[in-house]
């Protein structure tokens, strides 16, 4: 079994910063493709980005150029970094591995 437990959501103005980590615990010995999943009130689960193999890192085109997935290996940890945050990126943010969700976190954009 893997337990993920994200932090650091919460309510942030339009053009500003969060940073979203999710920690990794139980039967895990690589967090290669650990990832960030977002789903806004009344739209499927997207991929936001994950992080595979080394540095190698994918994004949703919504959020190239904002959003930087990183990690910590050490401590089995992946985090979000979010930039330049919009309205639309409204939304319960869930950490992914494998078979494997965390609870979700809210990340809310409004003035």
């Amino acid at each position: 079994q893997v337990q993920l437990v994200e932090s650091g959501g919460g309510l942030a103005q339009p053009g500003g910063s969060l940073r979203l980590s999710c920690a990794a615990s139980g039967s895990i010995f690589s967090i290669n493709g650990m990832g960030w999943y977002r789903q806004a009130p009344g739209k499927q689960r997207e991929l936001v980005a994950v992080i595979t193999s080394g540095v190698t890192t994918n994004y949703a085109d919504s959020v190239k150029g904002r959003f930087t997935i990183s990690r910590d290996n050490a401590k089995k940890t992946v985090y979000l970094q979010m930039n330049s945050l919009k309205p639309e990126d409204t939304a319960v943010y869930y950490c992914n591995f494998r078979f494997f969700w965390g609870q979700g976190t809210q990340v809310t954009v409004s003035s």
